[in-house]
């Protein structure tokens, strides 16, 4: 029953879309018809309201950090499946017909919780590749490879193994980006 409890518990929260929410209070529309059509902070940066940017940046790290505080709280061995769940509630919301979100800012947050160092390596990698390249996806997709690589020498293997998850799961929700990597034609963050 506490499977199900969290796993239902960490998917709803994962599906709040504040980028949508952020976006629609703000006045800039649908967010979905914006840029790369995406519910995440980067997307709505590119609406140019830096406000509603880092409101839904900060929301969607909060119910990672949020789903996996409240079932450490009260199903400690079930954190991993709260990860998962939350993290999927994101990229796979029940109210937007499934199309969320690439998960990373509520994957932040779920890493605060379970292992803060992992998160600071993620975080400084992230911000060490966007200050270069200016390209959001790029950054993730590097910082998620360079945490895999880390949790592969340094960690337990239940740890890699989730860590494993989320670098497919990542790999997967950035495959248009990274064929537009490959053409040259990513999209860059403006300053």
């Amino acid at each position: 029953m506490s499977f199900l409890i969290v796993s239902i518990f960490s998917y709803l929260l994962g599906s709040i879309p504040f980028g949508l929410l952020f976006s629609k209070i703000f006045g800039l529309g649908d967010i979905r018809n914006v840029g790369s059509g995406n519910i995440g902070a980067t997307n709505v940066l590119r609406t140019g309201n830096k406000v509603a940017a880092v409101l839904t940046l900060f929301f969607d790290i909060f119910k990672g950090a949020l789903a996996l505080m409240i079932t450490k709280n009260f199903y400690i061995d079930l954190i991993f499946l709260s990860f998962i769940a939350v993290y999927l509630g994101h990229i796979f919301p029940i109210w937007l017909k499934f199309k969320g979100g690439k998960g990373v800012a509520t994957f932040i947050g779920g890493l605060i919780v379970i292992n803060y160092k992992i998160c600071i390596i993620f975080l400084i990698s992230w911000a060490l590749i966007t200050k270069i390249f200016k390209i959001s996806s790029l950054s993730a997709l590097i910082a998620f490879f360079i945490i895999f690589i880390y949790s592969v020498i340094f960690e337990q293997k239940d740890f890699m193994i989730l860590i494993s998850f989320f670098l497919v799961i990542n790999f997967f929700t950035h495959r248009q980006n990274i064929i537009r990597l490959i053409k040259g034609e990513e999209t860059k963050i403006k300053s």
